[in-house]
Order: C-alpha cells, then sequence, then structure tokens
C-alpha cells in the first residue's frame, strides 16, 4: 500500500474545527470567496462541486450554499468532523483523486496546493477530474518571506507568487480568468507578527490560537471588506493569492 503524505500535526484539525467557525481569518476568507463564487456558479445550473483537502467541513458547508459539494482528504481525523456535521465526504489524495473523469463542474482548492509534494501532480488531477469548461478556484498562500509557524505545523511546501502558482495552472493545460493577490489589509501585520516570533524564538502551538475573540468581528469584517474592491481591480500583493481558471 501507498504511503499517504505527511499531514498536518493532528491536533491542529481540533483546533481548526474550533475556530475556523470565529476566528476571523476564515470567516473572511469565505466573504471573498463567496464573490468569487457566485460569479463561477451565476451560469451553471446545480453544478456538482469538489472541494479537494476539506478539512474538517467549513469551506464545504459554504460550497453547499452553490450546488452539490463534497470534499476528499489525506487525513481520517479530518473526515470524521465532516462526518459529525453530515457532509459528503471521504478519503483520497489530491495527487490522486478517487473520481472519474470529467466528474464536476467545478473543483475548489482552498489553501491545500502548498501542501503538495508535487504540486504539478495535483493540479493535473483537479484539471482530469473537471468537465471541459469546468472552472477550478485555487487559494494559496503568498511569499515565502511570510513563512510562519502555520507554514511549519501545516507541512507547507512552499507560499507561492502569482506568477508561480499562475505558470504551474497554465503547464497542466488550465486557462487563467483571473488571478490576483487578497489580504493586503494585514500584509504588514502578518510579516511584523512572524518576524518577532523568529527574532524571539517563540512557537505557538498554532497561529490559530493567536486571536483576541473581541476583535473577531472587526477583523473580520475588514478582511471580507477585500470583496468589494475585488469587484473593479485586482490587489498587487497580500497574504494569499486567488485564481480562477478553466478547463
Amino acid at each position: 500500500m501507498k504511503a499517504l503524505p505527511k499531514q498536518m500535526e493532528l491536533y491542529t484539525y481540533e483546533i481548526l474545527n474550533r475556530v475556523e467557525n470565529s476566528h476571523w481569518w476564515f470567516v473572511g476568507r469565505r466573504k471573498i470567496l463567496e464573490f468569487f463564487l457566485t460569479k463561477i456558479t451565476a451560469e451553471i445550473k446545480g453544478p456538482k462541486i469538489l472541494d479537494v483537502g476539506c478539512g474538517t467541513g467549513a469551506n464545504l458547508e459554504m460550497l453547499g450554499k452553490f450546488g452539490d459539494a463534497q470534499g476528499v482528504d489525506v487525513a481520517e481525523e479530518a473526515i470524521k468532523f465532516c462526518s459529525k456535521k453530515g457532509l459528503k465526504a471521504q478519503i483520497g489524495l489530491a495527487e490522486e483523486l478517487p473520481f472519474s473523469d470529467e466528474s464536476f463542474d467545478l473543483v475548489t482548492a482552498l489553501d491545500v496546493i502548498e501542501h503538495l509534494d508535487d504540486d504539478l501532480k495535483g493540479l493535473k488531477e483537479i484539471h482530469r477530474v473537471l468537465r471541459r469548461g469546468g472552472k477550478t478556484l485555487i487559494f494559496v498562500p503568498a511569499f515565502m518571506w511570510l513563512w510562519g509557524v502555520q507554514d511549519e505545523i501545516s507541512n507547507h511546501r512552499i507560499r507561492y507568487t502569482k506568477k508561480q502558482i499562475v505558470s504551474r495552472l497554465r503547464e497542466v493545460g488550465f486557462k487563467i480568468e483571473r488571478a490576483t493577490y487578497a489580504n493586503i489589509t494585514f500584509l504588514l501585520p502578518i510579516f511584523l507578527g512572524r518576524l518577532l516570533i523568529r527574532i524571539t524564538g517563540l512557537k505557538p502551538k498554532s497561529e490559530n490560537n493567536i486571536n483576541l475573540w473581541f476583535l473577531n468581528g472587526i477583523f473580520g469584517g475588514i478582511f471580507a471588506a477585500e470583496s468589494f474592491w475585488l469587484r473593479f481591480f485586482d490587489i498587487p500583493i497580500g497574504v494569499s493569492i486567488i485564481v480562477v481558471a478553466e478547463k
């Protein structure tokens, strides 16, 4: 039996499940993703959606608003959380998706591709399971100089530049519809926070635990507000990158 790739530290799934419905980062990110999903699914009636690397299910719940959504994840722990929420998800590798060719209208990979030893193979699989004319929505972390504790405990392999992720998508056959950075708002605070952690040698169990609950609503609202500006222009720099591409 083929060995599974190294996963996130198991304790991070419990933390993720606990905070992803309230932490400003996840709340703000979903608002931005919903903007893109609304546009992508506007012309598709009842799309079949696959969320690659579905984690503990918050994004899968969101995707269920737009169509028939199911998830796949390498970690049994993640699938257990999804099952408890009544979500459709199964074990599987991103590099060897357990689905037939052209099975889906939309495939999402939201902070997933950066986990893969062979990101091109994962992107090829997304391309394979999409029907012709289908879309993928990719969300990845940006810039290696932003590398931090969360990248380490999540076993990230890379933080991309926009040019890098766009090049990889084109290499496997995708046509790029849009590529933009996101989260310019908190770029400087996140950089300074991670720089401080490196200088002091502090190593929190998870950056998701560094959270002022009484500011969640404010920070989440500020981050989510980028969905308004993204209606009009691409953001030139940020903590993350969003790409919409077509098969």
